[in-house]
């Protein structure tokens, strides 16, 4: 493995991975900011450099360990995570292995649980493996490739900024969601999680490969192009193949956090490039993040004809000017956005992967279709 695979992490690069990753994290995955400002604090009192390393440079009989947090994303912004409680969770689980831990690794693209690992490698000592278990962001904890693949989940460690720490041991990931949802409702509606401890070789077999480069790219991506005025959105329509859905004006968001999760759904107003409104308003649905995109005024409306967009493909909402995302908790009347979507990886397209993340596990009614051909 050459150094060209290793990247040694630097506050642009955070700033890079925050941005691309929250356009990716799909309205969920937490606060970039915040994570951003923790992932710097963290590398600059580390006593050596963080590095990231490629998929493929991991050993086989290394013990690796993803790094998390689990929760409402509307929870952090009044209740403020602590570097501590990442590490206490990841030192809990290299406990319940008995070993210690060769590397970590985001379970999710998302704002902050991107950044997650960069803090508990800067106070463990150890690389960042660019990979995770999504390719974006998913609500609940068996929506991993690494379920999808049959891995074990146990042992689970949740910790919260008080110091308790808790650790499971479910049969599967389905089991994990079950048990860690309620757990961390009684930590405050926001804890961090260990899960899916397993060795090299199951990681390079299961995990979505260069996550983190591809999120870096988005952020770099959209920095350059507001620098040089051009636009942001295009840009990321470029780097994921994604696909115009609608410009409009955000005129009505409804969301309420309960049993762990930010529930509800926010209307577009379409608008011309005369800035003239149309008839057919666009209403997204989310749960955490965002899960179905379709004509009409409320989730009444979603039909299999009215249909625009839906999970397990990814759905973004990027300001209309600068192409940053917007997340589901900053949503607010009168923004000018840009509704894209844009594919998924080929795991999630898969029988299992649309059983465990699709449109009917979540209760809407629909028959799941690529973008692409939702596009056409």
């Amino acid at each position: 493995m050459t150094a060209k695979h290793r990247r040694i992490i630097t506050n642009q690069l955070i700033d890079d991975i925050a941005l691309g990753a929250t356009v990716l994290g799909t309205g969920g995955g937490g606060d970039p900011y915040s994570g951003a400002l923790m992932a710097k604090a963290a590398i600059a009192q580390s006593s050596k450099p963080v590095e990231i390393i490629a998929l493929d440079e991991v050993q086989d009989e290394w013990m690796v360990v993803p790094s998390s947090m689990i929760g409402a994303p509307t929870v952090a912004l009044e209740k403020i995570n602590s570097i501590e409680q990442m590490t206490v969770a990841f030192e809990a689980m290299e406990l319940a292995l008995g070993e210690k831990i060769d590397a970590t690794f985001p379970i999710e693209v998302g704002g902050f649980n991107s950044l997650i690992p960069i803090l508990v490698a800067a106070q463990k000592g150890i690389p960042v493996v660019d990979c995770d278990a999504m390719g974006r962001a998913f609500p609940e904890s068996q929506m991993v490739t690494f379920f999808l693949d049959g891995l074990p989940s146990a042992p689970n460690t949740l910790a919260d900024e008080k110091g308790n720490v808790v650790t499971i041991h479910p049969l599967d990931g389905v089991w994990s969601e079950r048990f860690a949802r309620p757990i961390t409702e009684q930590m405050g509606g926001s804890a961090a999680m260990c899960d899916y401890p397993m060795r090299g070789h199951n990681l390079k077999a299961s995990a979505l490969g260069a996550t983190l480069t591809l999120a870096a790219e988005i952020g770099e991506a959209i920095r350059l192009a507001n620098q040089q005025g051009k636009s942001g959105v295009d840009a990321i329509l470029k780097l994921t193949n994604g696909h115009l859905i609608v410009q409009g004006k955000v005129v009505d968001v409804s969301h309420e956090t309960s049993g762990g999760f930010v529930k509800g759904g926010v209307s577009i107003q379409k608008l011309n490039h005369d800035g003239a409104t149309s008839d057919r308003d666009v209403y997204v649905q989310f749960q955490n993040e965002l899960l179905v995109a379709h004509y009409g005024q409320g989730p009444n409306e979603l039909s299999q004809d009215t249909l625009l967009a839906s999970t397990p493909d990814l759905i973004s909402i990027l300001d209309h000017e600068t192409g940053m995302p917007i997340t589901t908790e900053q949503l607010r009347y009168g923004q000018r956005v840009d509704l894209i979507a844009y594919p998924c990886d080929r795991k999630w397209r898969t029988s299992k992967g649309i059983e465990v993340a699709g449109p009917n596990y979540f209760g809407y009614d629909i028959q799941y279709l690529p973008i692409e051909q939702l596009a056409t």
